[in-house]
């Protein structure tokens, strides 16, 4: 349990806000109803006097607390209310499918409801997400080499023109020509830190942050028009080994990611990245011991602002860099995310360490 009072403070104001940069850090139990809550639930905010934190969810069970019916703490947060999950099922059995007002009375949801949550989960509406999977759909008889009658009619748009406006508004400017435009995926992923936003092709991923990460929408603008890329929401299998490794990452049993990566930057910066990768697990630098592995001990600004340029939250280990005066600094993703990380890599690397003084 977390008994030092600055903590508390910390913990229950970011409880009263909900703030989700705290999921996986902190969970609290509530002494007068015997249940335990990420920091993000629902629920009404109890008194602090009547809070206990603690730093996993077991330590919360052995405290003899009860889990949540709301915020599920034993499992994965969801950014995907029921009804959501429900929509997006029947859009994944029927792509193609043009939704009128009568197929939410089927479901018992109202339109507006849809409309609103799917905003508020994805910064769209459910009609452009249900268009953006049709369009998934068509862009792939583009890419084939297929005519754009033939893209239009398969992917269920019978105007033409409605195909031209919704496939500029969700994706860009219609191709021309399919080589012109580079196809790109994405999806979330839910980690013990809170959702992740991924970006890949078939092979490579391109982008992986933090769903609430600050400017996350102008570093998908800039990825998509310096690559000319159309992204779509679908998974790939490079998603689904990435899922898989993120999970052993959090679990303790990864320290290093196999999952093959698409670099953009200048030559610089990628250096920069290179030499971040090549960081152990466990250790942490200032920007100038990085500017010196980079070979220019006098460039920690521009090391900087390469750090702060990487959108591959994690794959490229920008969390591990702190303060020339030790302390933590900053992180897109949130300070208290990147405490947590640096402690688990800490901790990971002490077990291996111990692991390999026994063999």
């Amino acid at each position: 349990m977390i008994k030092d009072q600055a903590k508390i403070d910390e913990y229950y104001t970011m409880l009263q806000n909900k703030n989700s940069q705290y999921e996986g850090i902190f969970f609290v139990g509530v002494k007068t109803t015997g249940i335990f809550c990420r920091p993000t639930c629902p629920a009404k905010k109890p008194l602090k006097e009547n809070c206990e934190f603690f730093h996993d969810a077991q330590e919360a069970l052995l405290a003899a607390y009860r889990p949540c019916k709301r915020c599920k703490p034993l499992t994965n947060q969801s950014y995907l209310s029921d009804d959501v999950r429900k929509l997006v099922e029947a859009v994944e059995k029927n792509p193609q499918k043009k939704w009128m007002d009568k197929d939410f009375d089927e479901l018992a949801i109202h339109p507006n409801t849809a409309r609103r949550q799917f905003k508020k989960n994805f910064g769209m509406t459910f009609i452009e997400y249900s268009r953006a999977r049709r369009l998934g759909l068509a862009f792939k008889e583009i890419r084939a080499g297929n005519p754009l009658i033939q893209a239009q009619l398969e992917s269920g748009f019978d105007s033409g023109n409605g195909f031209r406006d919704a496939f500029s508004k969700i994706m860009g400017e219609l191709p021309s020509k399919s080589k012109e435009v580079l196809a790109l995926s994405s999806s979330w992923i839910e980690t013990k830190l809170g959702a992740m936003l991924v970006i890949s092709d078939k092979e490579k991923i391109y982008l992986l942050e933090f769903v609430d990460r600050r400017g996350l929408e102008n570093e998908i603008v800039r990825l998509r028009k310096r690559l000319n890329a159309a992204i779509i929401p679908q998974r790939t299998k490079v998603m689904e080994q990435l899922e898989q490794e993120l999970w052993e990452y959090f679990e303790g049993k990864r320290m290093d990611f196999e999952v093959p990566l698409f670099r953009l930057g200048s030559d610089f910066e990628k250096e920069v990245w290179s030499q971040l990768q090549q960081t152990k697990v466990g250790e942490t630098m200032a920007y100038k011991q990085l500017a010196t592995r980079v070979g220019n001990s006098k460039a920690s600004r521009a090391v900087a602002n390469a750090n702060g340029k990487n959108q591959l939250a994690l794959l490229i280990p920008c969390h591990r860099i702190i303060a020339s005066d030790g302390g933590i600094g900053g992180y897109g993703g949130g300070i208290e995310r990147k405490k947590w990380l640096i402690q688990h890599e800490k901790t990971m690397a002490e077990k291996m360490a111990r692991k390999e003084d026994q063999a």
